[in-house]
């Protein structure tokens, strides 16, 4: 492999990170599936949740999301280890959430990822979710909302914007 394939399988792999990132934030469930291989798992057993091929990962996050009152996702970059058309990684994670039910906390915590390269580039196959670090002491702020706004905005259509790219 050359020095810039592999440069460029970095930075797609981190953009794959960047993506899943800001599908959670913006609740956009179908981009989230569309960025694992169709067999692709998501597990995080510390939710408890398995969630394996991608209409799976879409219903699962829909579930998980509809829960939500609000959610921020910080993604740190970490490491990635290349092996031709596969590679390992891990992406470090802080998260702020309240969920409708009043539960809430903090924590900090890893993704240890596998990816495949396809034809539609880079792509999960497996990411698995674990927690560092939970602090479920109350929050002192909360997610500001201009007046009259629902409090669960509609995910974002990004079927144009696939379109186009």
């Amino acid at each position: 492999m050359s020095d810039f394939q592999a440069i460029a399988d970095r930075v797609e792999i981190e953009a794959l990170r960047g993506e899943f990132t800001d599908a959670a934030m913006m609740r956009d469930r179908a981009r989230l599936a569309s960025l694992f291989t169709p067999d692709g798992a998501l597990r995080m057993p510390n939710i408890p949740a398995e969630l394996v091929g991608r209409e799976e990962i879409r219903v699962g996050g829909e579930r998980l999301q509809d829960q939500w009152d609000f959610f921020v996702q910080t993604t740190h970059p970490g490491t990635i280890q290349l092996d031709g058309d596969t590679a390992t990684g891990r992406a470090y994670i802080q998260e702020l959430v309240r969920t409708r039910d009043g539960r809430q906390g903090l924590n900090y915590a890893i993704y240890h990822d596998r990816y495949q390269r396809t034809p539609d580039g880079w792509k999960f196959t497996e990411r698995v979710y674990e927690v560092r670090y939970l602090d479920t002491t109350p929050l002192a702020g909360s997610a500001p909302r201009p007046a009259g706004a629902p409090a669960h905005p509609p995910a974002e259509d990004t079927s144009a914007a696939e379109g186009r790219r």
